[in-house]
């Protein structure tokens, strides 16, 4: 039986908040945001050609910011990253750089 504070890691699919579970992991899914995401799109040919370099992803929540970006780690089958402006202070951002590195230096694809 999981608890409040087990990592959302330790979770099984079952015990994940329905939002998370129906996710969209593909492009083809993610709906609502065509001109970024739709076949001949820049992000879907840089996607696909293994060439996209850094994103920032800005506006209003709910817009779909972090499901792009989950959708493009996995994709691309990379280590996928979150921080959140509200909630993270200087050592969090120090911990995902520490470890955003050494996935680097270990794999061929850089984190997202």
């Amino acid at each position: 039986m999981y608890t409040l504070f087990d990592t959302i890691e330790k979770q099984t699919e079952n015990t994940m908040p329905l939002a998370e579970r129906m996710r969209p992991i593909t492009l083809k899914e993610f709906l609502g945001q065509s001109e970024i995401a739709s076949d001949g799109s820049l992000l879907k040919r840089a996607i696909i050609a293994d060439k996209l370099g850094s994103c920032i992803f800005y506006g209003p929540p709910g817009t779909g910011k972090t499901t792009l970006a989950k959708i493009i780690a996995y994709q691309l089958d990379t280590a996928f990253y979150t921080l959140s402006a509200v909630s993270s202070g200087v050592k969090e951002v120090r911990e995902v750089i520490e470890l955003a590195s050494k996935d680097r230096l270990f794999n061929k694809q850089s984190p997202i």
